[in-house]
């Protein structure tokens, strides 16, 4: 259970930082609210999938679903250059997320 806790927390986190691009520096109202209620989920769900998982983990793993999912949605809706070398680094975090998965500790 901590581990799909901590997918939905990761997925939160994409939504919050996307979110960030249309808040306009918190200005614009909605996005805003619906930014600060995804940090603040993300952040619950983080920290419940901490009580049994490593925090070094749970963090990275947490961490890396955001860099990732941000980094191609930021490529699909934003419009953000999608470059080899992009692309590549991103594969790379994709990778360190499933090794942390699979030596991170309990659960797995």
């Amino acid at each position: 259970m901590a581990w799909v806790l901590l997918g939905i927390a990761g997925l939160l986190e994409v939504g919050w930082a996307i979110g960030l691009k249309y808040t306009e520096g918190f200005t614009k109202l909605v996005p805003s609210v619906l930014t600060g209620l995804g940090i603040a989920g993300s952040m619950v769900l983080l920290s419940m999938a901490a009580k049994s998982l490593p925090i070094g983990t749970a963090y990275g793993v947490w961490v890396g679903i955001g860099a990732v999912g941000s980094g191609l949605l930021g490529i699909v809706i934003l419009g953000e250059p999608a470059t080899a070398a992009r692309l590549f680094f991103l594969s790379l975090m994709v990778v360190a997320i499933v090794g942390l998965k699979f030596t991170g500790g309990a659960g797995h």
